[in-house]
């Protein structure tokens, strides 16, 4: 509980500290007309109060990946708490950050669009197969999920509801409007009530955990995957597979820690923000309540259990996370929480989906210079949904694992972006080249290793990834040394 709260303490100081240096570096003007002002249009450059704005861009995010992560990453124990916090303060609030500030200098344009104008067209190209993948590969994921959760409550066994099918066209139909209608006609009118209702969910659990202090694991445990021989019984040790740590648990908890999917969605917020300075509160400001969120659930997952970290692992291997949220909603939070499990499983990740769908028509309709009408917004739209639906009949894990890799391939290329842009203005480029090369070195890892990928031992996968981010760094160190003098006070006379 102690490392717990340390935790939360951590993402509040690096609010107050460390943001307002990273603003400092990003350049922003005050005085700036956004794109919003420029552009209004009706449809997607519509003017969007900011705490309005940080409730949407909070539910943009969040879904159910700050829940369904951390508890995944329960498993490994406390050391799980210790990655969201580090990945989320380092990359995660950083990653998102840029993606907001990088769209709204650039007239609210999607990533691929950003890409090509800092680096080329074959760029633009590669970040154009990585944004449409992952946000194709989301949407799909959050048709089957709320729709096999829906389709299994024991409420509706013997109806039309108990039918998977039938829940899977009633979201494709929810997604289609959504991706269509201008986005104060729902967007802006459901999320933030939904953003609201996640805060509550997540701020009861984490009080009734502090009140009820359940069984902790030890602050031992946090290198208890390293020796076991501490513990009188193995069962309550964690990471009980003894699964290696680098690097599946940064694959396994990005959401909370650092995600690709977030940039996606950054563009739909940047359209509607009315000035610069809102950019940190909405979208750094998102992604420490999204930390908070996974630390939560983190905490939830290793110290709800008196069986410990086997039950843990019992419950997820039966039922997976939504049997873990229920189970620990119903616990602490009675009838009510029952209420906000469903909610949580089934409304939740419909929230992602649909802003995925979104994002992926402005995306195509940016790459292309397809103009903003109903007609080409039909054309986009439709062949999406229904390539969507034969998507859904492939096994979800399959496409899950899709999902892991393109989610953490898109945050590490838009860390380099980032860097790109700071290194351009001469601003102070390794608060995002850093985390950039990290995530390089856990990308090649993790693609070695996969069963999606090579498929290669840990003994080689591991020293490679780590030789690769070794030489990306020293490769960024001399470039920073040949950086031309006097770039920096140019960026500072133009901020």
């Amino acid at each position: 509980m102690l490392l717990f709260i340390i935790c939360l303490a951590a993402l509040a100081l690096a609010y107050k500290f460390y943001s307002p240096f990273i603003e400092r570096q990003a350049g922003i003007d005050k005085s700036a007309k956004t794109p919003q002002t420029r552009f209004a249009d009706g449809v997607d450059y519509v003017e969007v109060h900011p705490v309005k704005a940080f409730l949407i861009q909070f539910l943009n995010i969040a879904g159910v990946g700050p829940i369904f992560g951390p508890i995944l990453g329960a498993i490994y124990g406390p050391i799980a708490l210790v990655w969201i916090v580090l990945g989320n303060i380092i990359g995660g609030a950083v990653h998102d950050y840029f993606s907001g500030v990088l769209s709204i200098k650039e007239d609210g344009k999607s990533l691929p669009e950003i890409a090509g104008r800092y680096f080329n067209v074959y760029a633009k190209g590669m970040m154009l197969l990585f944004t449409a993948m992952l946000l194709f590969f989301v949407g799909v994921v959050f048709i089957m999920s709320p729709a096999g959760l829906l389709s299994s409550l024991d409420y509706f066994e013997g109806t039309i509801l108990a039918n998977n099918t039938f829940w899977v066209l009633v979201i494709l139909a929810y997604y289609f409007l959504a991706t269509m209608l201008p986005i104060d006609k729902i967007i802006t009118k459901l999320y933030p009530i939904f953003g609201l209702l996640m805060i509550v969910m997540t701020v009861s659990i984490g009080v009734a955990l502090l009140i009820s202090a359940p069984q902790l694991p030890e602050m031992g445990s946090l290198f208890a995957y390293f020796d076991h021989s501490h513990y009188n019984n193995d069962l309550l040790a964690p990471n009980p597979d003894g699964l290696p740590v680098w690097p599946l648990l940064f694959v396994t908890i990005t959401c909370g820690a650092i995600s690709g999917f977030h940039s996606t969605q950054a563009p739909i917020m940047a359209r509607c923000l009315t000035n610069e300075k809102y950019v940190r509160p909405v979208y750094y400001g998102a992604m420490t309540c999204e930390g908070v969120v996974a630390c939560v659930w983190a905490l939830a997952g290793m110290a709800a259990f008196p069986g410990g970290y086997m039950e843990l692992k019992s419950l997820l291997d039966a039922g997976g996370p939504g049997m873990v949220i229920n189970q620990v909603a119903t616990t602490y939070l009675g009838v009510a929480g029952g209420v906000m499990a469903i909610i949580a499983v089934a409304v939740f990740p419909i929230t992602s989906g649909d802003t995925a769908f979104r994002s992926l028509r402005l995306t195509i309709i940016d790459a292309f210079k397809i103009p903003q009408n109903v007609r080409n917004r039909l054309l986009v739209a439709v062949p999406i949904l229904v390539i969507a639906y034969f998507m859904t009949k492939i096994d979800f894990t399959l496409i899950w694992r899709y999902f892991a890799f393109s989610n953490m391939l898109l945050s590490t290329s838009v860390l380099w972006l980032a860097t790109k842009y700071l290194f351009d203005r001469g601003a102070f480029h390794w608060i995002v080249s850093l985390p950039a090369i990290g995530g390089t070195s856990v990308t090649v890892s993790y693609i070695m290793t996969a069963g999606i990928g090579l498929g290669l031992p840990q003994s080689i996968s591991q020293p490679v990834g780590i030789a690769v981010g070794a030489v990306s760094l020293i490769a960024l160190i001399l470039v920073h040394l040949k950086r031309k003098p006097g770039v920096k006070a140019e960026a500072e006379t133009e901020s």
